[in-house]
C-alpha cells in the first residue's frame, strides 16, 4: 500500500484501547453502532455517565432516522439524542445515567453544548471516552478536545461499520468519505486555532 493511504488512515481512524473515565460522550448521529459501544463500555464499568448530544444535522433540518446498524430501533424520534437514548436503554443503560443535550445541529456544536451540559452538572471532567462513527474519531477528537482542553481522550468508535480503516481505499464511496474528513479537518478548523493559540 502506498505510504501516504497509511498516513491518511492513521490520522482520520483514531482508537485507543478502554481505560476508566469520568464519562462517555456520542456525538450527534443516527448511527446505532456508536451508541451500542458506548453502552457496552457503560455495562462493562467504564464510566459511570453518557452524554450523547445531536438534534439533527443542520443540513437536514430534522432527524433522518436510523442510517446502519446490524439491530433495527423502532420508534418515532425527534432529534438524534432521544434516538441515541433509546439504543443506549436498549441495551441495558438506566435512565438515570444518561445525560441530554438535544440542541446541537453540528459536530462542533455537538462539543461545545457537552462543555455546557457538563459544566451545569458541576462535572469536572478529567477522562472521557469518546465513542463515535470510526470515519469521524479524528474530528470528533479535535472538537472535543478543544472544549476540554485538560482532559485525557479515549477514542473508542464502533468497530462494525462499512466504512473502516481496513476498507475505505477500496470502495469509490469509502475514498470519498475519507478524502472529505481530511478536508474538513483542515477547513472546519482555521478560525479555532487561530482563537486558541494567537
Amino acid at each position: 500500500m502506498l505510504e501516504w493511504i497509511e498516513d491518511i488512515t492513521r490520522f482520520i481512524f483514531l482508537e485507543d484501547p478502554p481505560e476508566p473515565a469520568d464519562i462517555l460522550f456520542v456525538p450527534g448521529n443516527g448511527h446505532a453502532e456508536p451508541s451500542e459501544r458506548a453502552a457496552r463500555l457503560y455495562r462493562e464499568g467504564y464510566a459511570p455517565l453518557i452524554l450523547p448530544s445531536g438534534k439533527y444535522s443542520i443540513g437536514s433540518g430534522a432527524f433522518a432516522g436510523q442510517k446502519s446498524g446490524a439491530r433495527e430501533y423502532g420508534g418515532r424520534f425527534d432529534t438524534e439524542w432521544a434516538f441515541m437514548r433509546h439504543v443506549l436503554m436498549e441495551n441495558g443503560v438506566p435512565d438515570t445515567a444518561i445525560l441530554r443535550e438535544d440542541e446541537a445541529t453540528y459536530t462542533y456544536q455537538n462539543a461545545i453544548c457537552s462543555r455546557r451540559r457538563t459544566d451545569e452538572a458541576h462535572l469536572h471532567i478529567r477522562r472521557a471516552i469518546l465513542c463515535c462513527v470510526p470515519i469521524h474519531a479524528r474530528r470528533a477528537k479535535m472538537y472535543y478536545q478543544t472544549l476540554y482542553p485538560k482532559a485525557k481522550f479515549f477514542i473508542c468508535p464502533a468497530s462494525d461499520t462499512a466504512i473502516r480503516r481496513d476498507n475505505w481505499m477500496h470502495e469509490p464511496e469509502g475514498i470519498d468519505a475519507v478524502l472529505g474528513e481530511l478536508e474538513r479537518c483542515g477547513g472546519q478548523f482555521h478560525d479555532i486555532l487561530k482563537e486558541i493559540m494567537l
